[in-house]
């Protein structure tokens, strides 16, 4: 029995983190990391660089299930996490999202460096407290302004590897940038009733579906001229570039898609769609940088 308690425990600690979530970003910070040097990274900052980015964005997310505690409660989608289940208590939480955050900022300052901890803190202060507690309530655009936060991930990684903002950094987090809207509002008209009902003010809830449709649209096609940039700039090559492309064109594909057929499983279809797009997106610019130290 203890046994089982301890299992139980675990799993809700690690469902605070939103490893799914963190994953994904994970893999953006570290594709960052490794487009930042020509070869092979240097393996301390790599290594403690990803640990330390990982942490920060677990804090980020465990802090987020705090604040939205109530309103998971109330949705479908997210009644069974920790607090609404009672599994945690928000001491627990709140305690658990501090160790993180603090060991991520020791970790990232004394083991990497000063302006990857600095720039790691604000887009944590950023998602946690900025986007969730305010933004996330305040606007029908808190998606769009938010993402600003979600989208450093791979600048992070590239700040972990060579202690600059470099503009190749800001590309990668652009991308992230103005695929999150299209990404995130097609999971939020399949839940715009649940979102209704906690009256969180997304897009679909405030302007209607067929209004966030026709920005899903908008924005593939704006994804598709950013998705270019790394091509134009001579950042990335052939390899990327097509893949790209192939990518931007089953997106575009689903946003009309969803315009024609306006039920939610095409919606999820889209959400669904747009978590592949990115990570194989990342995958082509990871292939396309080291491809010629194999041949």
């Amino acid at each position: 029995m203890p046994n089982h308690s301890v299992l139980i425990s675990w799993k809700n600690y690690l469902t605070l983190c939103k490893p799914n979530v963190v994953a994904e970003m994970l893999f953006t910070a570290v594709v960052g990391m490794l487009l930042a040097v020509p070869g092979m990274p240097p393996l301390e900052p790599f290594f403690y660089g990803t640990i330390g980015i990982g942490l920060a964005a677990s804090s980020a997310a465990a802090i987020n299930h705090f604040i939205d505690r109530k309103a998971d409660a109330q949705m479908q989608r997210t009644e069974k996490r920790p607090l609404p289940t009672g599994g945690l208590n928000t001491v627990n939480v709140l305690t658990f999202a501090a160790v993180l955050g603090i060991s991520a900022m020791l970790i990232l300052v004394f083991l990497v460096n000063t302006l990857t901890a600095v720039l790691t803190f604000l887009s944590l202060f950023g998602y946690a407290i900025i986007y969730t507690l305010y933004l996330k309530r305040a606007t029908p655009q808190n998606i769009v302004i938010g993402g600003l936060f979600g989208a450093t991930p791979p600048l992070l990684g590239w700040c972990a590897m060579t202690g600059e903002v470099h503009p190749y950094g800001l590309l990668l987090a652009l991308i992230i940038f103005v695929w999150t809207p299209p990404h995130f509002w097609a999971l939020a008209i399949a839940r715009r009733e649940e979102y209704a009902k906690v009256n969180i003010p997304m897009l679909p809830v405030t302007h209607g579906p067929d209004f966030t449709r026709l920005q899903i649209l908008l924005y593939t096609i704006l994804l598709l001229i950013v998705t270019l940039l790394p091509y134009l700039t001579g950042m990335s090559g052939l390899i990327y570039v097509g893949s790209a492309i192939l990518l931007d064109i089953g997106f575009i594909y689903f946003a009309i898609l969803m315009m024609r057929k306006k039920d939610n499983k095409t919606a999820m279809k889209t959400f669904v769609y747009s978590i592949v797009y990115i990570t194989v997106l990342f995958a082509a610019l990871l292939i396309d940088h080291y491809l010629p130290y194999t041949l």
